[in-house]
């Protein structure tokens, strides 16, 4: 991880100046609650937006509830968001919705006033690459990636505009072949069909499965490209426009001053640049001109795409750094749920959201968690072999392991061997010069050969040990490969369908009953 949500976990105080609190401070949090609860939200157009998308997509009762409760003038949100993944995306989705689920429980119980989760749906994102693919494990314990067909005009409209083909009935198909078998996979599949169907847009099928997934414990789900919720922000697209570059501007400073205390800037805005898409056929960003702005091939006056965005909110979108003050602007929001690079450039909008007007919530990182089998965690506890070891591409750590594993008087011999070889001839070195000069040099290459010799033999030694323990070598492939996929973490990689094909239901009952969500531990989870 970088130093910045090293920093933030383990000395917030180094960071205090870009952020609006510490949230393992109660205070505040106490204070977040006030700041929320005294802004004025329209709670009841956006409780009834929300009840209007649960309608389209058959939400849960709880789920229905939760967005009910928003109309409450104490009730406050604690916010995450992702794009619309292939069958949910990777475990970090799923994560970042439970600790928004788990937070709400406990800020409910710590400060008596009503909580709602909410999971924001990018669904405005043109990444079609991003969101197109969805990688499990097959039964040999090998990534295997499903990717949908890519509807027309993938890559450039949003996520909002593009539809599922008839090929979709296909990725589920080729899901179903790829996940091991299980009680629970037959049953698994037939809600993916019925969610993820043909003609049904992608934030809208990725909305169903997560609410079929958590709505009963109350997350409430919100495709944000929903026209319906835009007047509530219109204020906001006319303020960037008439300002323009403000924004880019405070953003870019804050990052200028991340950088100067040795962290990262994780957004450098171009100078002028403008925070809001035009949205059409595609998503065009909007940019500054000496006659006003320019999107795409259009021109426009400022004051024409001002009175635009006054009249047509709807055809606006937020870029990177103005979709959170969108998100706070409709949501009474006291905490946003984010992972590693979004904490990093939420850093940079402390004086965005003050010049704006509004209350910047806390930011609590998500839970961060690899699930393993009990093999593998038996595994990781009788070698004592440090999780961390298993990040590596390459066979290091089985190599150290099975050298551990070697009995020691072969061990002992080689080492034994090795200071004796260097000892005798390090008095050779001190010696020839004596008799002649040059032959230090030749006594040193001499060193450097046996030396050269002696750790190729060590190697034989160990790729001996491979091929007598076999049963060593599968269980570290097996435990590797369920940590780091390819080398990469398992959680930004293995899509969470692949663990409710392995556990089902219970998978997602016991995160949301046990996951630990203070920030800075990562969390080894075995079901």
């Amino acid at each position: 991880m970088r130093r910045l949500a090293i920093d933030y976990s383990f000395d917030y105080s180094r960071l205090a100046d870009f952020y609006a609190g510490d949230p393992s401070e109660p205070a505040a949090w106490a204070a977040a609650i006030r700041a929320a609860t005294e802004r004025r939200v329209n709670r009841q157009a956006i409780a009834d937006i929300l009840s209007a998308q649960q309608d389209r997509r058959d939400a849960p009762a709880e789920a229905r509830a939760a967005a009910r409760t928003l109309a409450d003038p104490r009730a406050v949100a604690i916010v995450t968001g992702q794009q619309a993944g292939l069958f949910g995306g990777p475990l970090y989705t799923l994560l970042k919705a439970i600790t928004a689920i788990r937070l709400a429980e406990r800020m409910r119980r710590e400060h008596d006033v009503p909580v709602v989760p909410v999971f924001w749906i990018d669904a405005e994102d043109h990444d079609w690459k991003e969101i197109a693919s969805a990688t499990v494990l097959n039964g040999d314990d090998a990534p295997a990636t499903v990717t949908a067909e890519a509807p027309e005009g993938a890559g450039e409209r949003p996520a909002a505009a593009l539809g599922y083909t008839d090929d979709i009935s296909r990725a589920v198909r080729e899901l179903g072949a790829a996940l091991p078998p299980t009680e629970f996979t037959s049953a698994l599949l037939e809600t993916l069909g019925a969610d993820y169907a043909s003609g049904r847009s992608v934030p809208e099928a990725f909305g169903r499965w997560l609410e079929r997934t958590l709505g009963a414990f109350g997350l409430v789900v919100f495709d944000s490209s929903d026209p319906a919720a835009k007047p509530l922000v219109a204020d906001l697209f006319r303020a960037e426009l008439e300002h323009p570059g403000r924004s880019a501007a405070l953003a870019a400073q804050a990052g200028a001053e991340l950088t100067a205390r040795g962290y990262h800037s994780q957004v450098e805005p171009a100078e002028g640049s403008v925070c809001l898409f035009l949205l059409e056929a595609t998503r065009h960003p909007i940019k500054t001109t000496a006659d006003g702005f320019s999107a795409g091939d259009q021109a426009f006056s400022r004051a024409a795409l001002v009175e635009r965005a006054t009249s047509n909110p709807e055809a606006f979108s937020p870029n990177v750094l103005l979709r959170p003050l969108v998100q706070d602007t409709l949501f009474p929001t006291i905490c946003y749920v984010a992972g590693p690079n979004e904490l990093a450039y939420l850093g940079q909008l402390k004086q965005v959201y003050a010049q704006a007007g509004i209350p910047m919530p806390l930011i609590q990182p998500r839970a961060t968690a690899t699930v393993v089998d009990a093999a593998a965690l038996r595994f990781l506890s009788r070698y004592q072999l440090a999780f961390e070891q298993l990040a590596a591409r390459d066979e290091s750590a089985l190599n150290e392991l099975l050298r551990a594993q070697l009995p020691p008087s072969v061990e002992r011999a080689v080492q034994d061997a090795d200071a004796e070889i260097a000892a005798r001839l390090d008095a050779v070195i001190r010696a020839v010069p004596a008799i002649d000069p040059t032959l230090e040099g030749a006594a040193r290459s001499t060193l450097g050969k046996i030396t050269h010799d002696m750790k190729a033999l060590r190697g034989k030694i160990v790729q001996a040990a491979k091929r007598r323990d076999e049963t060593l070598r599968r269980q570290f492939v097996h435990v590797q490969t369920l940590a780091f996929p390819g080398g990469t973490p398992q959680e930004r990689t293995i899509g969470f369908v692949a663990f409710l094909n392995k556990y089902g239901p219970a998978f997602v009952e016991r995160l949301t009953a046990e996951l630990p969500i203070d920030g800075g531990t990562h969390w080894i989870i075995t079901v």
